[in-house]
């Protein structure tokens, strides 16, 4: 993926008014992620459809403890019966190692020179890459403060966002608490070790994940709210027949 991302990055360059380097790895970004996007709600939808299922995989745990074999079978049973993956959730993550590792070999070689064999014939070559981000930040190499911190911070309120969502409890909601912290200072630490433009990338792809989290919480609530109001209907459906039956009595 190296090669792709790298000519679709010096395009956006190329065609940007003043070739702000940052500006095209925020487009590549959106456009990566919008390409994601499918992939991703649906396995935010499975992580919630996995959350309302977790009291009954608790049980199934309880039922067969002390035989890892038997919960296995009845976990798998469980999710073939539901029609549930438990690797879904993973999908997004696993999709964006190879994007990573592709942007940091990017910036690793340095943006300052290309070499003309990596670009496809149709995308005009610079003369070199202007590495400064809004002529402050400079994004080949790695940044101590801004965008480490607004790394960390957008990882947060993800992780927050997130949590927002699950009505679980016990040991998987008291680990996901904890990743709360735990993430975003991961963030910061990789943050300010790597290039600047990877950070730049990990800021607007968390903000753009933060957008969709919303998203799927809110199909959440209106779920909630459909089944509210279905329970009020049927309720007074049953008022209307008892108060039918005590007419004819």
């Amino acid at each position: 993926m190296y090669r792709p991302l790298l000519n679709l990055l010096v395009f956006f360059y190329n065609i940007i008014p003043g070739n702000d380097l940052g500006v095209a790895i925020i487009l590549l970004t959106i456009i990566v992620r919008l390409l994601m996007l499918p992939s991703s709600i649906k396995s935010s939808r499975s992580q919630r459809r996995m959350q309302k299922l977790m009291p009954e995989l608790n049980k199934i745990k309880e039922q067969h403890k002390g035989d890892q074999q038997a919960v296995a079978k009845a976990q798998m049973d469980f999710y073939k019966q539901h029609k549930i993956s438990p690797f879904s959730s993973c999908l997004p993550l696993l999709v964006q190692l190879p994007i990573i590792f592709a942007l940091f070999g990017v910036f690793r070689a340095g943006l300052g020179e290309v070499d003309p064999s990596n670009i496809y014939a149709f995308i005009g070559l610079p003369e070199k890459l202007n590495t400064t981000f809004l002529g402050l930040v400079d994004l080949s190499q790695p940044n101590k403060f801004v965008l480490p911190i607004l790394a960390g911070v957008s990882q947060y309120i993800l992780s927050k966002t997130t949590i927002s969502s699950s009505s679980s409890s016990g040991p998987e909601q008291a680990i996901t608490k904890q990743m709360t912290f735990i993430l975003p200072v991961m963030t910061v630490f990789f943050a300010m070790s790597f290039p600047a433009g990877l950070a730049l990338y990990w800021v607007v792809s968390t903000l753009f994940g933060i957008g969709q989290q919303v998203y799927v919480n809110r199909e959440k609530e209106k779920e909630v709210t459909v089944k509210i109001k279905k329970a009020g209907e049927d309720e007074n459906e049953e008022n209307k027949e008892e108060e039918k039956k005590k007419e004819e009595s």
